[in-house]
């Protein structure tokens, strides 16, 4: 009785072992391996967020175009100030997110429902009013 109960056990060990083993295995094909200075997903589709929204504004002022953009040139560089971000930091985020698409997309993603779900508070404040 007491050998069958340390044979389960010591199979346990090996078993509980090689589930530890492919765990890290496929847990490390997942780590997040971009190259210092490239901004996480998170950190960028809140920036495109800021972008967005100036460029909205920009464009909701009935400004022409050129002048829409020299308007918002600057506004860009605020956004960027705030978030303690470079425009060399910007260009090789975008770089990157432009030669690994997956990830893009997914941060595209998370921007359109960022700025859905600020267009659904909007309209319901002002239709609350």
């Amino acid at each position: 009785m007491c050998n069958r109960r340390q044979s389960i056990h010591t199979i346990k060990r090996p078993v509980g072992l090689m589930i530890l083993i492919i765990g890290s295995l496929f847990g490390s094909c997942q780590r997040d391996n971009r190259p210092v200075g490239v901004l996480s997903p998170p950190e960028l589709s809140k920036l495109m967020v800021e972008i967005y929204l100036a460029e909205a504004r920009a464009a909701g002022n009935g400004l022409p175009r050129d002048s829409a953009a020299k308007y918002f040139a600057p506004q860009e560089q605020k956004i960027f100030a705030k978030a303690g971000v470079s425009e060399s930091t910007i260009r090789i985020t975008y770089q990157y997110y432009i030669d690994h698409p997956q990830q893009f997309e997914k941060i595209y993603d998370a921007v359109i429902d960022s700025l859905n779900l600020r267009e659904q508070k909007e309209k319901t404040r002002i239709s609350a009013n």
